[in-house]
């Protein structure tokens, strides 16, 4: 039986468990490793900020790595806080006596506010631990203070990233929260830069930087490339701060299994899609209802923002030969014309995260109508310029009906087909609203 990889955190505690080590561990269980640590200190902290720190003595921090690493096989480590030049040095030394492949994460000061390093560590940090580092992880305010300069642009960042490499880290990744949301990687073995695009998104932001460090250490643990495991580390972080939940009065944390969750709710999602499909594959004359450009069901993630976190059919649904035939496979990112739709909804309803479209008759909307659904519509000739039709006609709406109906309807344009949508919470209820319709259909 293989061994699995563990990870040992060098870091501090929060006792708000969103930062430290208790981001550390979360972070690196959910991705599937074990989490190993070494605490260097106890704050009292909490979302609002650091009330107090105690240092943990540099026998009992020894003790702790010595436990771990003559036990067990450390693949990777991290270092988050290392408050003094004290401990900065005695993790350096215990780094080269285990030969430890280490992320240093240079926490100077909390998210949530509060001093982590004294100024006279950062010195021993630059001459002892960065030498011996594999990788360094700091922030536009970190990287400030290692390289000794005022970053203001990329290109600042990407200078800041090689001065900071003559400590003789092999790579250092200046992350742009700060900045820009993108995160500079500089190679210093080859040479090169690597550029990680970023946007900035909604939500809590405590425990950021332990978590892109614990993540980074953990993909590179598993054999990914630095630049892969950079990218993939960055796509974690932006879960976690989409997926946050406050739980305090100040900077809310970030959810470090947002990404596990989402990856379970990825997969039930497409096989929601996936049996919404096949209800309508085995609905009688469902096949009447798809338009000429042909439909497509969907079904968006919790909290989905983009027509990336929204799984449909990649080819659509046709009619062959008088019968419903499905091109393509359920994927996400694949309709932008309901992800839309869906999109529009959920800023009014976030249950609401599902939709089809199915041709426009004034026989369907009769039946719709008897059957009891809610209905509303629009108008494609009130559209104004610079919008999307999805995006417009849909608010437009709900808000005439003052909430999400059942059904939403447009009697087409020039060049563009009549269409109704069928809205629901998941992709199953709403390919039973079309059987429904399609089983009344066959009836007239």
């Amino acid at each position: 039986m293989s061994k699995i990889p563990v990870i040992l955190s060098i870091a501090g505690s929060d006792s708000g468990g969103g930062a430290g080590v208790e981001a550390d561990i979360k972070t690196i269980a959910s991705l599937g490793l074990h989490p190993a640590c070494a605490i260097t200190s106890v704050t009292a902290q909490n979302t609002l900020g650091v009330r107090s720190a105690y240092d943990i003595p540099c026998n009992v921090i020894i003790d702790q790595i010595d436990a771990v690493c003559e036990d067990m096989d450390i693949t990777w480590a991290k270092s988050g806080m290392l408050s003094s030049s004290e401990i900065t040095s005695t993790v350096a030394e215990m780094v080269k006596k285990y030969n430890l492949r280490i992320v240093v994460d240079p926490v100077m000061a909390a998210e949530a506010g509060g001093d982590l390093l004294r100024k006279e560590a950062v010195q021993t940090l630059r001459d002892e631990l960065l030498p011996v580092a594999e990788v360094v992880t700091p922030n536009i305010n970190e990287a400030n203070t290692l390289a000794e300069m005022q970053i203001e642009t990329v290109e600042d960042a990407k200078h800041a990233a090689k001065v900071i490499s003559k400590t003789g880290v092999k790579y250092v990744i200046v992350t742009g929260g700060h900045l820009d949301a993108s995160d500079i990687i500089y190679d210093s073995c080859n040479d090169r830069y690597f550029t990680i695009k970023g946007i900035f998104i909604k939500g809590g932001t405590h425990g950021s930087g332990c978590t892109y460090s614990s993540s980074l250490a953990s993909f590179l643990a598993k054999g990914h490339s630095i630049e892969e495991a950079a990218r993939m580390a960055k796509e974690f972080v932006v879960e976690g701060i989409k997926g946050s939940i406050p739980v305090g009065k100040g900077v809310g944390p970030i959810n470090q299994l947002a990404w596990l969750l989402n990856n379970v709710e990825q997969c039930a999602i497409i096989n929601n899609v996936r049996d919404g499909v096949q209800i309508l594959k085995e609905t009688n004359e469902f096949a009447k209802l798809i338009p000429e450009v042909g439909c497509n069901i969907a079904m968006a993630l919790p909290n989905a923002q983009s027509p990336a976190e929204v799984a449909a059919v990649t080819g659509r649904i046709v009619k062959l030969k008088g019968s419903a035939h499905v091109v393509g496979d359920i994927e996400f990112d694949a309709s932008s014309h309901v992800a839309r739709i869906i999109l529009s909804a959920m800023r009014y309803d976030t249950s609401c995260r599902a939709a089809m479209n199915i041709r426009y008759s004034e026989t369907i909307l009769d039946i719709c109508r008897e059957l009891g659904f809610t209905i509303s519509s629009f108008s494609r000739n009130e559209e104004p310029t610079d919008t999307h039709t999805m995006d417009w006609g849909t608010s437009f709406a709900i808000e005439a009906f003052k909430s999400v109906p059942d059904i939403i309807y447009d009697k087409g344009g020039v060049g563009k087909e009549a269409m109704i949508r069928i809205m629901g919470r998941n992709a199953v209820d709403v390919a039973k609203t079309a059987g429904k319709i399609a089983e009344k259909y066959r009836h007239l």
